[in-house]
This record gives structure tokens, C-alpha cells and sequence, in this order.
């Protein structure tokens, strides 16, 4: 059989980008684009940090990057790292750092060796005589520990005296430009502008990783479309401030599919505003989701359901959907290792007869139940052709270990496809 193929190619190539090795991962270049994340928590609490880190790295996470803002947390994180090694997760971490870097750096030199990479602000980094001085050593550790940098700009923090310099020359003009114009050439300049700082100190072009973040989707598009047509260091992209639950969601999809469609974005991270209850890993799944559901990468096996109308009376479909959906997240981290391949695979859900039989026919292995007032039966398909029709109250339960099975014989040793 001829398998359905769900991918496309995409009508614009891969901006092309030097490539930068972050601990074990490759950034930019022909590397994928990688997810990355944040951790909230105290970085000086060891523990709860390395929790966190887990938590996310086991979610998906390729990158997670965490605050060091005193000394304090400066001192955890070789703790964090060595806690982490022990539990074998050999995730890059990422020293965020904002206004004293080039103290704690300096300070606490088994940090800036245990880190993975350095992010740094060139709007904080220093103040007037100081800002180069300290952008300067900051970077010469670097050097000396053979890191990279992310030089990452946030116009909520822009280089007052950039701007200033800039908004000035806009007021000579004839034909000014708009405030809002003025502030996303300060966002690219100052990024461009600290890169080739960078690279004067001695950082190599291989170790820089530049990131503009703002916080409204028009912005974000204008901002990177500037910044990807004048270097071709890597771009970090991510829709800063993005907001909660579906607002956050839908604004860093917005953004970020459209850059990413251009071929421009080498890591992204969704910065989603947790509930003070949320689970952090949240934004990994929804980076996840918008890179796969793009075609860009696969991550976890495809689950098609259908919506639910007036002929979906029963909730056993969006039942039977969320518990398989549920299951695979769960078992992923396994199952990379156990099945390889195994986030290739597409399931269907489907609820009635209108769709669920063609579905189910497309998908991997489907099953279509029965709608309102349908024969009480649902058939299930596996590789495009109907191999059983189960009926009773163990429906569910009958479908779920026939996936479970499926998975072992396609993706295990074996190979091969189930033909029950």
C-alpha cells in the first residue's frame, strides 16, 4: 500500500544561517528548527530547578534557559547541572543575564563553564562609559570558555542611546519616519550592532545567535524580516509578553508560522504566561504542535478528530481522543527510545459516518464510531483497509490496545504492520 503522505514541501527555502553548536545541539545551518523553553523557577533553588528542567526536557524541550541574577543562583548552577547529568538528561542550559552578567560571570567561574550558552541584552548589559566595557568582558569569557552568545534585543529594554541617536537624525528628515518605524530599526541596528562588537572582541561568527523580541505580531513579522535580510547569523524567534491561554497561544502562532514559512527562525520558543497552578511545559507542547502541524518537524504521532456536531451526540469519541492523546504524550519519552519513528504515526478518532470511515481510511490505524442513531458498531482501519468491528461497552478499551499493539509491531523490532 501507498502510504498517505500528510507532509509538504514548503515554497520557501531555509534562510541560510551559520551554524552554532549549543552543547549537543546544532542551531542554524541544515539543523531543524529546536525548541526551546524557560524556567521559572528560583535558579538558586537547586532542586525545584532541576525539576523543572526535567519536566521540560522530558516534554520536548532541546534548549532551557534559566535566570542567573545573583550570586546565588550563579552558585546552583553547576549544582543543577551536575543534579541533572546524574538523572542522564544532557539538555543545553542557557544563562539568562541582565545588568551584573559580567560580574556573576567573572565571580563564578564554574557557572559560566557549566552553562551552555550565555543570552545577553544589550540594552542592560551597561549604561553609558560602562555598557562597553561590560558587554566587553562578558564576552571575553565567552572566548575563554568557548561558548556561545545569543545577543538577544527586547524593545522593552532598547539602548536608550540608539534610539535617542536615531529618533534625533529622524526629526532632520524631510520625510520622517514613524516612532513605530524608528523603534524596530533601534531593535535590529542594536542587534547588528553588538554582534559586530562581538566578533571585534574576538566571539567567532559560530558562536553568535541574535534574537529581536517585541510583543505584537505585525511588529515581530517587520522586526526579523529586517534583521534576516541584513545577517546570516541564526535567529531565535519568540513573540515576548505573548499573554495567557489562548491569547498567547494564537499570537505566537500568528508570528511566528508566518517568519517560519519564510524560512526565517533557527529556535523559537512560545512564551506563554502560566497559571499560577500551570504546568511550564505547556509552551514546549504548543511549539511542538506549531512546528509539526507546519510540516517542519514531527514530534508525536498525529491524532485526527473530528469536532463534534448534532450527530455526535456521545462523548465516547472526544473521550477516546483526549485519553490516546493524553497516553502518547506520557509515553513519548519512551517510546523515542523504544520505537523509533513512532511520531510519524497517524491516528483518527473520528465520532460518525459522515467522515469517520475516510478519515479512519487515511490515518495509520482509525476508527469511526457510531453517531446518534447509528448501528451501534465502529469500524476500525489499519494501513487503509477495515480489519475488525467492535461493538459493546469495551469499544475504547479494545481500540486503545489494538494501537498499542500496531505501535509495537510497525515501529519495534519487528516492523511490520498489524493485520489483525
Amino acid at each position: 500500500m501507498i502510504r498517505k503522505e500528510v507532509y509538504f514541501s514548503h515554497p520557501f527555502a531555509r534562510r541560510r544561517s551559520i551554524a552554532v553548536r549549543v552543547g549537543n545541539i546544532m542551531i542554524g545551518g541544515a539543523a531543524p528548527v529546536a525548541v526551546q523553553s524557560m524556567t521559572n523557577t528560583d535558579t538558586a533553588d537547586v532542586d525545584s530547578t532541576i525539576r523543572q528542567i526535567a519536566a521540560l526536557y522530558h516534554a520536548g524541550s532541546e534548549l532551557v534557559r534559566i535566570t542567573v541574577d545573583r550570586d546565588e543562583s550563579a552558585a546552583a548552577v553547576p549544582h543543577i547541572r551536575e543534579g541533572l547529568e546524574r538523572l542522564g538528561i544532557n539538555v543545553p542550559i542557557i544563562g539568562d543575564f541582565h545588568y551584573i552578567g559580567h560580574k556573576l560571570l567573572a565571580d563564578h567561574p564554574t557557572c559560566a563553564e557549566a552553562l551552555a550558552k550565555y543570552r545577553i541584552n544589550p540594552g542592560n548589559v551597561g549604561f553609558r562609559d560602562k555598557r562597553d566595557r561590560q558587554f566587553s568582558a562578558i564576552i571575553e569569557t565567552a572566548i575563554r570558555y568557548g561558548k556561545p552568545v545569543r545577543i538577544g534585543v527586547n524593545w522593552g529594554s532598547l539602548d536608550e542611546e540608539l534610539l535617542k541617536q536615531l529618533m534625533d537624525s529622524n526629526a532632520t528628515k524631510d520625510s520622517p519616519l514613524s516612532t513605530q518605524q524608528i523603534i524596530h530599526k533601534t531593535v535590529v541596528q542594536s542587534a547588528l550592532l553588538s554582534a559586530n562588537l562581538a566578533e571585534n572582541i574576538g566571539l567567532s561568527r559560530d558562536k553568535i545567535i541574535l534574537s529581536a523580541k517585541v510583543s505584537q505580531v505585525q511588529d515581530l513579522i517587520i522586526v526579523y524580516t529586517m534583521l534576516a535580510e541584513r545577517c546570516n547569523y541564526p535567529l531565535h524567534l519568540g513573540l515576548t509578553e505573548a499573554g495567557m491561554d489562548s491569547k498567547g497561544i494564537v499570537a505566537s502562532s500568528a508570528a511566528m508560522s508566518i517568519l517560519l514559512q519564510q524560512g526565517i527562525g533557527d529556535t523559537i520558543r512560545v512564551s506563554l504566561t502560566p497559571n499560577p497552578s500551570g504546568d511550564r511545559t505547556r509552551e514546549v507542547q504548543v511549539a511542538q504542535e506549531l512546528l509539526q502541524v507546519m510540516g517542519f518537524r514531527q514530534f508525536i504521532p498525529i491524532v485526527a478528530a473530528c469536532p463534534g456536531c448534532g450527530r455526535t451526540t456521545s462523548t465516547l469519541f472526544q473521550k477516546l481522543a483526549g485519553k490516546i492523546q493524553d497516553d502518547i504524550r506520557r509515553n513519548m519519552p519512551a517510546w523515542r527510545k523504544k520505537y523509533p519513528g513512532v511520531e510519524k504515526l497517524q491516528i483518527a478518532v473520528m465520532g460518525c459516518i459522515v467522515n469517520g470511515p475516510g478519515e479512519s481510511k487515511h490515518a495509520d490505524i482509525g476508527i469511526s464510531l457510531p453517531g446518534t442513531n447509528e448501528t451501534p458498531v465502529a469500524p476500525v482501519f489499519v494501513d487503509g483497509k477495515k480489519v475488525a468491528m467492535l461493538r459493546g461497552d469495551m469499544i475504547a478499551a479494545e481500540f486503545e490496545k489494538m494501537v498499542t499493539n500496531y505501535i509495537h509491531k510497525r515501529f519495534g523490532t519487528t516492523r511490520q504492520h498489524l493485520i489483525p
